[in-house]
């Protein structure tokens, strides 16, 4: 929460006080990237060269979609910094957001948007700032409600089903689908290089899709809550709440078996 809740927005909000918004644009890309590396390489998430590749290809059709809007200008350094800088607590947010995502993803999301929006509205009333009017306020609540809530919220399920890494790669296909968006409601014409990230997003999303990932595998006992439904893996005492899926406290004896799988929350080994 303090990572990308507190110090992610701030590094942004400074970076973009003296960086154009296209550079932004560009170097918000990097949150991706980060986040696939950090689950890779600190979290031990897995991963093949068929998901690595599709990550390759989502990030270099984002950086494309950057560089149409006239990402090259180069902006202050400090500024561009401090842009690459918010992605790494990001990052680390989102890896870190995974190792509780069994959890009630409405009531994460409210508790790091309730705690980073006091902590970050204290520091700028701190700095001197003055509350805006009615007007921004509510526009700015009903951005957060849907930029920040409901996204968050969504992102945090694809966590539990995904991993961090998948979920980073889908999240990176943003920029592809503000671009798309922008050509009915804003008239703007599509480019050749429009086409060209399109078809490098399509190409990363797909390779990611079609991936099979079947081995034997050991489940170790695991005692959590969150909602399910009653599959190989949720087999337990006959007096559950009745309907599916359910919430409630239940434990998983140990297991071993086989069958295709994502680094979800009931398979986070290594192999």
């Amino acid at each position: 929460m303090a990572f990308g809740g507190v110090v992610g927005l701030v590094l942004l909000m400074l970076g973009l006080t003296v960086t154009p918004a296209s550079t932004a644009s560009l170097l918000l890309n990097l949150e991706g990237v980060l986040t696939a590396v950090f689950a890779w390489v600190v979290f031990r998430e897995n991963f093949d060269r068929r998901i690595a590749l599709g990550m390759v290809a989502i990030s270099a059709g984002g950086v494309l979609l950057s560089w149409e809007d006239g990402a090259t200008s180069a902006g202050l350094p400090l500024g561009s910094l401090a842009v690459a800088g918010a992605c790494l607590p990001w990052a680390i947010d989102n890896n870190l957001t995974r190792q509780v995502s069994a959890g009630d993803p409405v009531q994460i999301a409210a508790v790091k948007g309730l705690v980073a929006g006091r902590v970050n509205v204290g520091i700028a009333l701190a700095r001197g700032a003055t509350m805006p009017d009615i007007g921004t306020v509510a526009a700015s609540a009903a951005v957060g409600l849907f930029g920040y809530g409901v996204s968050l919220t969504l992102f945090v399920l694809a966590l539990r089903g995904l991993g961090t890494a998948r979920t980073g790669a889908y999240f990176s296909v943003a920029p592809f689908v503000g671009a798309a968006v922008s050509i009915p409601l804003l008239g703007d014409r599509p480019t050749v290089l429009f086409f060209v990230a399109a078809a490098l997003m399509g190409v990363g999303v797909w390779l990611h899709l079609t991936e099979k990932h079947s081995h034997e595998h050991d489940h170790e006992e695991l005692s959590h809550e969150h909602a399910h439904v009653h599959d190989d893996h949720h087999q337990h005492e006959p007096d559950d709440p009745p309907g599916e899926p359910h919430t409630h406290p239940h434990r998983h004896p140990p297991m071993r078996h086989a069958h295709p799988h994502y680094p979800d929350i009931h398979h986070r080994h290594r192999q």
